[in-house]
């Protein structure tokens, strides 16, 4: 009802669509800027407070407390996600993504509660994730709850959603250009010129109100770096390259872990302790290996202390990237943790922890690019320069080769350093990266989750039309099935009744166990000496078939028919119990697309 009210009083006041989207961007790129700073102060509390309590309450403990502490952190997650916002687990913006893809960038409001205790907890605990994308998160839940409150056109939910992203970046890292360019570049590449105007309005508000509660230094202090040499551009060819590879590695490694998690029948409200306390073991012996320290106790950067001492592998790890940009890591180290930060990451969000992976992969390239800078430094010292250059641009070859943002990643970089000075190096390395990471593996660090469940983020008015038609709206929710003992001449029977070519095969309690088709049994009997009677429905039948679950898109159908040139495909519910709700034929398809338009 409140909706409603509200519409209409727009309705009634019927302001100027240029004025109401300025005052809409304002509020929500101010609103997300007083969230990422709440966001920030809580994360810095929760840290001080659990790792002070533990250790006041168990001074026996030792590095033990590196343990216990992810561990509880986790265990309050992991209900707060799986009660009451499962969106909130994982890093958050490809469920951004989806919500544009599937419901016309429509996301719940709790979404944006939830998600802002979940990854506070998480991180503040030592968890190996980033701000920025809850942050990200929360802002696009704040523009969508605003646009659907005052109901509004999709097109314009969505730019709303853009603004909040790209808000949350700019609020997080002190960075409203590049806010602006990852919203553009990562949600949102088909975004209109008039639109554009609304995203960077809301990431100024956003930086705005960051700056006046955190502080407008910029994230890392960098020492003036220029090139030596021409030549030097071969040297950070070399690491767009090496990152390109180390950020399929990252990819790669937190999918496998979510799918680990993902298929693992647990309680999804246990499974973040999981991930913690894997993490926390990480932490206990690398703090064991000779001379590893801790992050420093300086205060942290955009006004947030690092309270408590933790290990490199926790957090967003920003303090040691300083150390890093600084050139004072040995090469050792840096290399280990270019291995260990994205092995951190993966337990930490690949069991369904909440944070975020920008700052993990910005990390990892720092360190990247510092360990190849030591290697150059020592090998060609007149012509690489200081190893702390590298690790500057390995931020941005790093996170472009996760994202496929260079442009995003170039200006990123520049923001947080207020160093332009290595421009010719950043473009080259960033553009190397991302481009050759496409080509390694099609898949972004957000895509690939949206890629697995049959969504295509891409530009298409035909293909929006197939991702916005679920299975489950043009399914046949009671097709005719088989069971796998009956025998041949039933089966017979029932294609002569119906006139399919094909059905469901049933077990003894009902659930899904294979299907049958009619060349199958033509085949059977052809090949045998078996009469219609002698053999039954499932030794004819191919067990364990192609599934489709009915909440996915109709995409996601075609994708799994096409390979094999399926005609059918049975639709199972979630749960893993494979009761089957349907089936989903080709004809059902082209009905989808009439659904559709």
């Amino acid at each position: 009802m409140k909706k409603k009210r509200y519409g209409a009083i727009l309705d009634r006041l019927s302001p100027p669509e240029g004025l109401l989207l300025l005052i809409l961007s304002t509020l929500i790129g101010a609103s997300t800027g007083f969230a990422a700073v709440f966001f920030i102060r809580l994360i810095a509390l929760i840290q001080n407070r659990s790792y002070s309590t533990v250790r006041f309450l168990f001074p026996h403990l030792g590095l033990w407390s590196y343990v216990i502490v992810p561990v509880g952190g986790a265990l309050l997650v992991g209900p707060l996600i799986a009660w009451f916002a499962r969106e909130a687990k994982g890093h958050g913006v490809p469920e951004v993504m989806q919500a544009l893809v599937l419901r016309g960038g429509r996301i719940r409001a709790r979404v944006a509660i939830v998600k802002i205790f979940a990854s506070a907890l998480c991180i503040g605990t030592g968890g190996s994730a980033g701000r920025e994308g809850p942050i990200v998160q929360v802002g696009s839940a704040l523009g969508s709850g605003l646009g659907q409150m005052l109901r509004l056109s999709d097109d314009r939910i969505k730019n709303l959603v853009a603004c909040g992203a790209a808000a949350g970046i700019a609020a997080t890292f002190n960075a409203p250009i590049a806010g602006v360019a990852f919203a553009v570049e990562v949600l949102l590449s088909g975004l209109q010129v008039k639109m554009f105007g609304n995203v960077v309005i809301s990431a100024v508000s956003a930086s705005i109100i960051s700056q006046m509660f955190l502080g407008d230094r910029p994230a890392f202090t960098v020492p003036t770096y220029t090139m030596h040499s021409p030549l030097t551009l071969l040297f950070y060819l070399l690491l767009g390259l090496v990152s390109a590879f180390v950020g399929v590695f990252f990819i790669r490694l937190l999918a496998w872990f979510e799918d680990i998690f993902d298929d693992w029948k647990f309680p999804l409200a246990l499974k973040p302790a999981v991930g913690a306390l894997m993490l926390g073991l990480l932490g206990f012996f690398y703090l064991q290996l000779p001379g590893i320290g801790f992050s420093s106790l300086t205060e942290f950067q955009l006004g947030m202390p690092l309270i408590e001492n933790i290990p490199h592998v926790y957090g967003s790890g920003f303090t040691f990237i300083e150390q890093a940009l600084q050139g004072s890591v040995n090469f050792w180290l840096l290399a280990l943790l270019v291995i260990l930060k994205p092995l951190a990451t993966s337990f930490t969000l690949g069991s369904g922890n909440s944070g975020g992976v920008f700052a993990p992969s910005l990390f990892t390239g720092a360190m990247l690019g510092g360990a190849m800078g030591s290697l150059f430094s020592s090998w060609q010292p007149a012509v690489a320069g200081p190893p702390g250059s590298y690790a500057l641009v390995g931020m941005a070859a790093v996170f472009a080769a996760c994202a496929r943002a260079p442009l995003t990643a170039m200006l990123i970089v520049f923001e947080m350093s207020n160093d332009y000075s290595l421009i010719l190096p950043l473009m080259v390395a960033a553009v190397t990266a991302s481009f050759l990471a496409q080509a390694l593996f099609p898949e972004s660090i957000y895509s690939i989750k949206l890629s697995r469940r049959g969504i295509r983020f891409s530009e298409g008015r035909d293909m929006d039309i197939m991702q916005g038609v679920q299975v489950g709206e043009v399914m046949n929710d009671d097709p005719v099935t088989i069971g796998k003992n009956q025998s041949l001449a039933e089966l017979y029977q029932k294609f002569q009744e119906t006139h399919f070519l094909g059905f469901p095969v049933l077990d003894e309690q009902g659930r899904l166990w294979g299907i049958v088709t009619l060349q199958d049994m033509e085949q059977s009997l052809t090949n045998t000496a078996a009469n219609l009677r002698g053999m039954t429905v499932g030794e004819v039948a191919v067990k364990d078939p192609v599934t489709v679950f009915p909440d996915e898109p109709i995409w996601a159908a075609i994708k799994k028919m096409s390979p094999r040139d399926l005609a059918r495909l049975p639709v199972i519910s979630r749960d893993g119990k494979n009761v089957i709700k349907g089936l989903i034929s080709r004809s059902d398809i082209l009905r989808a697309y009439d659904v559709g338009i």
